[in-house]
């Protein structure tokens, strides 16, 4: 069973999601015991790559409160852990023009340890946003209308 703590609800409305990938993140105790306590934000975060290494960005993951002076920095760059030919094939994505690797949510997995899901991803136009939000009204609405009806 998992069990999300931190899910980036604007992913899927900025940009279309194409590959899905599970990875591990290097993670101070402090920043653990916050994100149990379903603390962060991966809202303005991204995913950076340097030097064969990918690295997030920007993900805010506050203090924990009970911790001691040993305590984290919420904006810290944090490492992502994957294979190599997984961390190349992301890295040769994200250098076609269009495409980058966001993360979707912050999870714990049946083990116990603390996963993200990223995902390879290509920025959606205005007028694509336009038509989901179309289509979402649209879906609303005859949900309205057949539960009328069912009433009837």
């Amino acid at each position: 069973m998992k069990k999300t703590f931190i899910y980036n609800r604007s992913a899927s409305y900025h940009y279309q999601l194409t590959e899905k990938f599970e990875v591990g993140l290097v993670l101070l105790g402090s920043e653990v015991k916050s994100l149990r306590c379903h603390r962060g934000s991966l809202a303005e975060a991204y995913i950076i790559h340097r030097d064969g290494e990918l690295f997030l960005h920007k993900s805010h993951i506050p203090e924990y409160a009970s911790s001691s002076i040993q305590n984290h920095t919420p904006l810290r760059e944090r490492k992502i852990l994957m294979h190599k030919r997984q961390i190349r094939r992301i890295i040769g994505h994200v250098t076609r023009k269009g495409m980058t690797a966001i993360p979707i949510k912050v999870y714990e997995n049946k083990k116990g340890l603390i996963k993200m899901e990223i995902a390879l991803a290509l920025g959606l136009k205005k007028h694509d946003k336009r038509q989901v939000i179309k289509e979402k009204e649209w879906d609303r609405e005859k949900h309205r209308i057949l539960k009328q009806s069912y009433r009837l």
